[in-house]
This record gives structure tokens, C-alpha cells and sequence, in this order.
């Protein structure tokens, strides 16, 4: 029995829709997507094309990316007649639309279409969708579920709208946690529950997946199946075969995840057909859901004796995300890692039921970790290889790739100390840092000035540089230098190291070391009050990736005063700090905070003079880059994000949250050659970079690679 069979046969007239699409964030440039817009307007087109419904009853609310003149409106006249009706896809407006316009027709069935960005609420599960206007001080959005439950009461007239369908193509990844990610409450309320009224929901995403879409293409992997499935029906039939519609796109995805495409591609949540039984394809006769990866007992009490005592090691997220390459899936959409323990680590992976040939993810994972996760200890690695080997035995699993091999950044690292008596110079040392570490240089106890250094440096860069040329002649590819760093007393912190002259070319032309390669400053000495948080931070913001809402802290003058310190020590994060500051006296208190919290990474602008003694670069510096940065004329506090990560299209500042903390080295390196372009008389529509790249310091302070040497002295 066809379910709207008591309903008019023309059900078109007696359609009201809301139809959403948002592309465009006032949050962030990161947030932005394209294709949401083209699939409103491809939705729109369906309903009062082939759907024929009134162009009057649709409500288009549309937040694009470009003008949106630029949009195609011409697929129908329908398109055109909205074209003068649309809205932006703002709170105020979606409010409108579904509380007060919509509610006031006179229909039988309601259609909502959206597609954006969305969030599950932690509590309830509810479905959040932000709207364009959402911003850092409230995520301003429409709660979905809440206003589903608000159309079934008796606010919408009793008789009106029997017949309600939500259609979204939108994540239902968890919504962060972090204060800054402030989504608030919605709950709409209602009146009381109408009985009889009928709601089905379609979603391009279970709970905890990314839906899939196709910017180049400007699409939703869901709204083209959907699309497809409708194709040129009216509202009657399509309404009415909305299950088998539901039915035919979640095989097409079952299909995608069997190819191996990815466990993460959209799939549907169990939910109800208008009679309010359900349509799960696990009841389709003749479906045969994939194999489900999952760990046996033994594996289990293997892992709990294998991790037992185990911190996460540097290589952690990198394994959980091979796991997922290695098993033929597709990575989850958000970072980091989602346990603080690799048993946590291997649960998560278990979940997620493995690839398509039945290969439990947490064994990959465990595969890398014996690999390079090891650290030194070939005990724990082979342990580790018995337990991948046992398991795949025992459950049948196909051979394992093997996973890629470390990430290497040849340094040369460079070691000055005060003298202990008090003389003028320095004590010195050099070592290379390859796969293995070699001495290349010392001051053999005597204290020498900062040119020396420099004139080693220089001849030792040029052997390496001699070694890799050979090496590559014979094909053996051991790795130039990419970067040097500055272990140095606090009081040379500010030394303007990466403004060292270097040969680089013929006639003698030299180059700043900092233009050819990535050169950060370190100060383990001082760490030696803070181990326990400085390791802790550098560890955590390698489980996520990098990145992290909470893993950069942009600190100003106001922010600059005794308990700095003691704050940026309290947790995890942050990792990074951004000094803003407009003095050197200022930068000097951040930079002394940052020691204090074990904060690994900082970067700020070089003074020309801060007022600690020592802090000057008369103490042998090659010639300062003068000017105090950090905040411009106008007293804003974006510079240092502006130069790391230039303003979108939109013209909003960047995030700090979307700063990926392991590439800043390389990042810096970036910005110092676009300032030596700029410095160098570069035409003005050449400057990639505002002016400050130049007097750039990055404290990079890697835990893991700092040698335990003993005093030079």
C-alpha cells in the first residue's frame, strides 16, 4: 500500500521545501567548501522542475563561495524564479524560514534539503549544522533533530504537513570539545506530540563519519546518488519511494566500500520508512555485508602484554594513519590521534571493522609501531612482529605491506656555551645528524668568537655538501643537509643566526643561512626544570598531527606577565606560542614563559636590542635585522599568522588552529626567502610576504633529538 495513497495525486502544489546550501563560513577560511551551493540549486531545480513544485513554496537559502550571480540559474525556470528570492544561509534566516514562514502554509508534506558542514552533539547526538554566520564567539547553527521534534508538535496546525522529509548532505563527525569551538544550545522546544505525523531522515553519513565531497567538481558524492535516483519524477512518486531510494544509494555504497574506497565514503543510518518500519540493507535478501575485521581474544591478551608500561611513541599517528592506507580505507577526515594509549589507540582501530578483506586495522598499526616505533629497543620490535605474525596466522589475514621508512631531516646541529671563566668567545661543537650521529667539529676547550663558527659551519656544510654529491653520483642517496640548529645559551637566543652569509653560487655570491636552509635556535640547558612538560607537549602535539584547535597560543603584550609561565605549563597544550609583542622587553618575558611551561616551540620577531643583559647582538652577531615586530602600527596582533598563513579570499584573518606546528621550519624557511625576493627590489606584485620574514626567530626544541653531551667546559 502506497503510504500518501489518501493524499491528493498532484502532491506537487501541496509541497513546501526549504532548501539549504553553505559554502562560505564567517569562522574561518579553512571551513570554507565548494560544491554545497550547486547541490542546492541542483535540488532546487528537481523539485520545481520534474517535482512540480511552485517556486513559490521553496525556500532558498544559499551562502556560495563566489557572487552568486556567478551560479548557473538558467537548468530551469523554476531556477530563475528564485534567483530573485534566495537569502543568505544565516541563523536569522533558517530560524525564519522553518519557525515562522513555513509553518504558516498551508501543505502536506515538507521537504528539507541541506548541505554544509556538520556536528553531532555530544549529549543527545543531535545533528548540528552551522550556518554561514557562524563564528570563533558562538558556532551559530540550526539544530536539526530539535527542529524535526519541534514540526511533529501541535505549533504546525494539526492537519497540515502529515508528511516530513529531511534529505542532508552533511557530516556527523563528533563536534570538538575545546572551548573555542562554542556551538551553544538550540533546543526549539514544541507544543504536543501530533500523533500520525511522519517523518523520514536520510543522511549521507552514520554517526562519526565525513561525507564525502568533490570540490573540483563542486558536488556531494550523496546528492549525486540522490539526484540520480529522483531523476525526473514528481514529488508524489519520489516521495513515495524514498525507502527504495534509500535502499538503491546505500548499495551503490556498500559497493564503494567492497572496492576497497573506503569504510568512511557516505553510508545510512538505520532509520524509518513513512510507516515507521525500518529499512535496514542488512534485511535486503541476498546482501551479504563485508567481513568484519575484528581482533580474537588471543590477539587481545597479546596487545595487553605488549602495550603494558608503553607510552605513545613519536610515530603513533603516523601508524594509525598507514593503518587505514595499508588495509585499503580511508583515514578518518579529523586529526590527531583518538585515545592517550596505544590500547585506546587499537580499540578504535577495532571499531571500525577493518578493511574490505577482513584485515583488522590495529594489526597494521602494530606493524608500524615494531617497525619505527621501537626506539632502540629490538626486544619490543621482534615481541611486536611475533604478535602481527601470530595474528595473521591464526585469523587467515592476507601478507601486510611494509610500512614506508622513517621521515629523515639530515642537520647539522651547532653547540655554543658560555666559558666558565668569563673570557670572550664561546665553546664550541658540531655534530651531523643522519640515521646516525657523527662528530664533525670543537672548539677543543678554548673559547672562540662567533666568526670562527661561522667559518666552520660554513666549510663543514660545504663537505657534507661534497659527501651527498658523491653519495648521489654512486646512488647512494643519504640526504643533504635541510636544516641547522642552534643549541645556545638563553642570553643568544635572539642572535641573528639565519642571517649568516653562506657561499651560494658562483663569483663568490653569498646568501643568508637562513634563505638556504631551515634554521631554528634551541635552548635544552633551560629545560632542565621543565622536562616532564616539555616532553609531555611535544609528545601530544605529534598525536595530533601537527595540528590541533589548541596547539597554538597567540600571546600579546597584556597577556606578558608573571604567571605566563606557570599557564603555559598547566597542560598539554598549547605547543607553540606566537609571540605578538611590541617591545623587546615584552618578547623577552613570552620567551622566558615559554621556558618556563616547556613550551618546545616559539616564534617571534628579533629586536634590534631587548632589555635583558645579553640580549643584544653586540655579543659577535653577523649584523642585526632592526625593527621590534610582532604587532603592526595599528596595534593589531595578526603579523606572524599573516606571514605564516596568508588571509583567505575573504579577507578574514588565519586560525591558528589550522597551523600545522611540524612544518613550521619549513614554513619559516619559506617566508625568509619571499622577504630576501621582496628586500632583493622584486617588482611590487611580486611580494608574496608582508615585510618581517627577515627577523623571524623559531625555538624549535625537539626532545627527541637533543644528544646528552657533556659540558664543553
Amino acid at each position: 500500500m502506497n503510504p500518501l495513497d489518501p493524499l491528493p495525486p498532484e502532491l506537487g502544489p501541496r509541497t513546501f521545501a526549504l532548501v539549504a546550501g553553505v559554502e562560505k563560513y564567517e569562522i574561518s577560511r579553512h571551513w570554507n567548501l565548494r560544491g554545497p551551493a550547486r547541490d542546492a540549486l541542483r535540488f532546487a531545480r528537481w523539485l520545481t522542475g520534474p517535482g512540480g513544485v511552485p517556486p513559490g513554496h521553496v525556500r532558498l537559502l544559499l551562502s556560495p563561495l563566489d557572487d552568486p550571480d556567478s551560479l548557473d540559474w538558467s537548468a530551469s525556470s523554476g531556477l530563475e524564479a528564485l534567483r530573485d528570492t534566495h537569502r543568505p544561509a544565516t541563523e536569522a534566516n533558517t530560524k525564519a524560514v522553518l519557525f515562522n514562514e513555513l509553518p504558516a502554509c498551508d501543505g502536506d508534506v515538507l521537504v528539507i534539503f541541506w548541505a554544509g558542514h556538520g556536528y553531532t552533539e555530544p549529549h543527545r547526538g543531535d545533528l548540528m549544522l552551522p550556518s554561514a554566520d557562524a563564528d570563533t564567539g558562538q558556532i551559530l547553527h540550526l539544530n536539526l533533530d530539535s527542529a524535526l521534534r519541534w514540526w511533529r508538535t501541535s505549533l504546525v496546525k494539526r492537519e497540515a504537513f502529515r508528511y516530513q522529509a529531511a534529505l542532508v548532505d552533511a557530516c556527523r563527525v563528533d563536534a570538538p570539545r575545546e572551548a573555542r569551538w562554542n556551538f551553544g544550545a538550540n533546543d526549539y522546544g514544541g507544543g504536543a506530540t501530533v500523533p500520525g505525523r511522519r517523518q523520514f531522515r536520510l543522511y549521507a553519513s552514520r554517526e562519526g563519519e565525513a561525507a564525502k565531497n568533490d570540490a573540483e567538481r563542486g558536488a556531494g558524492r550523496f546528492t549525486e546518488e540522490l539526484l540520480a535516483e529522483l531523476g525526473e519524477r514528481p514529488v508524489r512518486e519520489a516521495v513515495s519511494g524514498l525507502a527504495d531510494t534509500a535502499r538503491s544509494i546505500h548499495r551503490t555504497f556498500l559497493g564503494l566500500r567492497a572496492r576497497g574506497e573506503g569504510w568512511q565514503l557516505p553510508q545510512f543510518v538505520v532509520d524509518r520508512n513513512w510507516d515507521a518500519s525500518s529499512f535496514l540493507d542488512d534485511d535486503v535478501p541476498g546482501l551479504v555485508p563485508p567481513r568484519a575485521g575484528r581482533l580474537d581474544q588471543s590477539a587481545w591478551d597479546g596487545l595487553g602484554e605488549l602495550f603494558e608500561g608503553r607510552d605513545l611513541p613519536r610515530c603513533a599517528y603516523e601508524a594509525y594513519l598507514w593503518a587505514f592506507k595499508a588495509a585499503g580505507c580511508a583515514a578518518p577526515a579529523r586529526r590527531g590521534l583518538p585515545g592517550d594509549s596505544l590500547l585506546e589507540v587499537a580499540q578504535d582501530l577495532d571499531e571500525r571493522h577493518g578493511g574490505p578483506g577482513g584485515m583488522p586495522l590495529a594489526v597494521p598499526f602494530v606493524r608500524f609501531l615494531a617497525e619505527q616505533g621501537a626506539a632502540g629497543d629490538e626486544r619490543w620490535a621482534a615481541r611486536g612482529r611475533d604478535w602481527v605474525r601470530a595474528t595473521r596466522e591464526r585469523l587467515g589475514l592476507p601478507a601486510l605491506p611494509p610500512p614506508p621508512p622513517p621521515a629523515r631531516t639530515t642537520a647539522l646541529h651547532v653547540r655554543l656555551e658560555t666559558p666558565p671563566g668569563g673570557e670572550d668567545g664561546f665553546l664550541a661543537r658540531m655534530w651531523l645528524r643522519r640515521e646516525a650521529t657523527e662528530h664533525i667539529w670543537e672548539s677543543e676547550g678554548e673559547p672562540v668568537r662567533l666568526d670562527a663558527v661561522r667559518d666552520a659551519l660554513v666549510r663543514h656544510l660545504g663537505a657534507a655538501a661534497k659527501a651527498w654529491g658523491a653519495d648521489a653520483e654512486a646512488g647512494r642517496l643519504s640526504g643533504a643537509v635541510e636544516r641547522i640548529e642552534f643549541h645556545v645559551p638563553y642570553e643568544l637566543l635572539d642572535l641573528d643566526f639565519d642571517q649568516w652569509q653562506v657561499p651560494r653560487g658562483p663569483g663568490g655570491r653569498t646568501r643568508p643561512l637562513g634563505v638556504v636552509y631551515q634554521v631554528v635556535v634551541r635552548c635544552p640547558q633551560e629545560r632542565e626544570d621543565t622536562g616532564a612538560e616539555w616532553r609531555g607537549k611535544w609528545r601530544w602535539l605529534w598525536a595530533q598531527g601537527g595540528r590541533h584547535p589548541d596547539a597554538v597560543r597567540v600571546v600579546a603584550d597584556a597577556d606578558a606577565d608573571d604567571g605566563l609561565g606557570m599557564e603555559l605549563g598547566a597542560g598539554a597544550a598549547p605547543a607553540c606560542v606566537l609571540a605578538h609583542t611590541r617591545t623587546g622587553a615584552r618578547t623577552s618575558a613570552v620567551v622566558e614563559a615559554v621556558l618556563e611551561g616547556g613550551v618546545p616551540v616559539a616564534l617571534w620577531h628579533r629586536a634590534p636590542a631587548l632589555t635583558r643583559p645579553g640580549w643584544s647582538g653586540g655579543t659577535g652577531s653577523a649584523g642585526g635585522a632592526g625593527g621590534v615586530g610582532g604587532v603592526g602600527p595599528d596595534g593589531s596582533a595578526g603579523d606572524l599568522l599573516a606571514l605564516l598563513e596568508p588571509a583567505g579570499e575573504d579577507g578574514r584573518p588565519p586560525d591558528p588552529g589550522a597551523l600545522d606546528v611540524l612544518a613550521l621550519p619549513a614554513r619559516v624557511r619559506a617566508v625568509r626567502r619571499a622577504a630576501a625576493v621582496a628586500g632583493a627590489g622584486a617588482p611590487a606584485g611580486d611580494r608574496r610576504q608582508p615585510p618581517g620574514g627577515d627577523r623571524l626567530v623559531l625555538l624549535w626544541d625537539d626532545p627527541d633529538d637533543t644528544l646528552i653531551l657533556r659540558s664543553l667546559a
